[in-house]
């Protein structure tokens, strides 16, 4: 992949959930470097779950199209412990793969066996699946960690810096979860009027 050519696309991911339902929305973004947006699409992911990761190559897959040049992905860990192998995404979609997080979390091993106190095993195994993330500086001089599967650190940088204009985080993934939260708000309050 040439990160300079004009017509990179990006497919953006980013989820909203509610503890209290069974799934959460997943919004996907295809956007241009120039920042034109040329394709959306939605799917979910079980609560506490463990189906996130086919899900997503479902999304890629049923978009049917070659011009999207890597995926991003807001976060691993989603849905309530629902963790997403980048690892299997890119050798599934054949694309590079970026995911990030805002903060250096610690603890999360706990978390997940307060909540999956018969069956927490699978799922630590897959958190040590992801591997270690890295900490890059943006050129908006804000902080990320990423981890990256298909493609150098460095080029994953600047990916990442020519889809943001302002603050650390990249406008599709902006994109992508303002529409998942919109989506949600508008099922959510769909169903609560339809039982009101």
């Amino acid at each position: 992949m040439d990160i300079n050519k004009k017509g990179i696309r990006v497919l953006a991911i980013a989820e909203s959930f509610r503890k209290e339902k069974t799934n959460s929305i997943l919004s996907g973004i295809v956007m241009r470097k120039d920042l034109i947006i040329d394709g959306i699409i939605f799917g979910n992911a079980t609560i506490g779950g463990d189906d996130a990761t086919q899900n997503i190559i479902a999304m890629y897959k049923s978009l049917q199209r070659n011009d999207i040049s890597f995926l991003l992905l807001n976060g691993l860990i989603i849905s309530m412990y629902n963790i997403v192998d980048g690892k299997t995404i890119y050798e599934n979609i054949g694309i590079p793969v970026i995911a990030i997080t805002f903060n250096n979390s610690q603890g999360i091993e706990n978390s997940i066996k307060k909540h999956f106190p018969s069956n927490y095993n699978n799922k630590l195994e897959n958190l040590k699946k992801l591997g270690k993330r890295n900490l890059v500086l943006l050129k908006t001089n804000k902080y990320l960690w990423i981890r990256i599967w298909g493609m150098k650190l460095d080029d994953a940088i600047k990916l990442l810096n020519s889809f943001i204009i302002q603050g650390s985080i990249p406008e599709p993934i902006k994109l992508a979860k303002l529409i998942s939260h919109a989506y949600l708000n508008t099922i959510y309050n769909i169903n609560k009027s339809r039982i009101g």
